[in-house]
């Protein structure tokens, strides 16, 4: 017996109790939605942590199109 048929045995152990008991089934669902969750913070972390390269080059950036406006807006207001 190779492992994957191992792995097969267990899947279908689990397939049985989701669709039998509706309380598997609904736990199951919580911790899809948990794991997405924790998914989604983590990539909420990561893009808007100072820290990361992405987020100082975005911030720097932005600046750096701030800073050109307002220099236009000043040499504007002085001729």
């Amino acid at each position: 017996m190779t492992v994957s048929y191992i792995y097969f045995i267990i899947f279908a152990c689990f397939a049985y109790l989701i669709v039998t008991d509706r309380s598997i089934a609904h736990a199951l669902y919580l911790l899809v939605r948990i794991a997405r969750r924790k998914l989604q913070v983590f990539k909420w972390w990561i893009l808007h942590d100072p820290a990361t390269p992405w987020t100082r080059f975005i911030m720097w950036r932005r600046s750096l199109h701030l800073a050109k406006e307002l220099m236009n807006e000043l040499q504007s207001k002085n001729k």
